[in-house]
């Protein structure tokens, strides 16, 4: 395990971090009534879309190279420990459902394993060898994209599996709350998003979390869009696997197409329910097994595919 500083050391550390310094005009929080606090806490919560803001060039630029790697099979591996690991897996494990990703491109580790997602693992995040084992354990390849997140931008767990990834040729995001942080400094594409100071002193939950989220949102997302995983802002990669989404699959197919209920289901039947084949069916005039072709020769992009039928039609 990595050494772990002493406690002099560690305590030097912490003093130098944004995220971790006291706020001494809430000394007396506890004493206000329950609205006040709410009202501060939603004050300070309000801060944290202005900090995602001066990063947007950065989380662009990774979106950008993190895209370009997922286009050439390359995998999305997030890693981080507490709060940082567990946004990173809730990420990852919305990406199946929402864009119709295999569950192994989009990966979530947390230090500990999946049992520090609901009891903290003690230890855990300050093993740079942990990260590198659960990392060796996935065979990374410089094909894939590993984002390590953490709020201090010091966690040994997440700087570790930076450094791995980065070794083996993996493009690297370091995501931070604190600028100047080891772990931006270990990455190919640094954010540090600021928030200044939590509510709760050092509770990274908080701000720091909320701006994490953040920037998990957009990188996959836009990643996501960028890789045809959309239609304009409709999710028409939506797995549907439950009755919700099947009803909002024949939503979708109804508002890039127009066309009445019976085309909707007919077309939907000829295409094993996949929403994107369903629109081409319905638009471009072709059967299911042709709708899959296009797709596959315009890699997936609904656009592209249209594109290419019509210009078939034309020719």
């Amino acid at each position: 395990m990595t050494a772990t500083p002493p406690p002099g050391e560690l305590r030097s550390q912490l003093e130098t971090l944004t995220t971790e310094a006291f706020r001494p005009e809430l000394a007396d929080v506890d004493r206000l009534p329950t609205y006040d606090i709410a009202r501060l806490m939603n004050d300070e919560d309000a801060t944290v879309a202005g900090a995602v803001t001066e990063q947007l060039p950065r989380i662009a630029a990774a979106v950008d190279a993190v895209a370009g790697r997922m286009a050439r099979g390359g995998r999305l591996v997030y890693a981080g420990a507490g709060t940082a690991g567990r946004l990173g897996v809730l990420d990852a494990s919305e990406c199946p459902p929402t864009f119709n990703t295999d569950p192994a491109r989009v990966v979530g580790l947390i230090a500990g394993g999946p049992t520090a997602l609901v009891t903290s693992v003690e230890g855990a995040e300050d093993s740079r060898e942990l990260a590198e084992s659960d990392l060796a354990a996935l065979e990374l390849t410089a094909a894939d994209t590993v984002v390590g997140v953490s709020a201090s931008g010091r966690t040994p767990y997440a700087i570790g599996a930076v450094e791995y990834a980065r070794a083996r040729g993996a493009l690297t995001v370091g995501l931070a709350c604190n600028r100047g942080s080891a772990l931006a400094a270990a990455a190919e594409h640094g954010i540090e998003v600021v928030v200044g100071p939590e509510f709760l002193t050092g509770s990274t939950r908080l701000k720091a979390g909320t701006a994490q989220k953040l920037v998990l949102n957009m990188l996959s997302t836009i990643t996501m869009i960028r890789l045809g995983k959309t239609y304009g802002n409709l999710m028409v990669d939506v797995r549907a696997s439950n009755e919700k989404l099947r009803a909002r699959s024949r939503r979708i197919v109804a508002q890039v197409t127009g066309a009445e209920d019976d085309v909707i289901e007919r077309a939907l039947a000829a295409t094993d329910g996949e929403v994107k084949n369903a629109i081409l069916v319905i638009l471009a005039g072709v059967d299911g097994p042709t709708a899959a072709r296009l797709l596959a020769e315009s890699a997936g992009h609904l656009r592209a595919a249209l594109a290419g039928a019509r210009a078939r039609a034309d020719g």
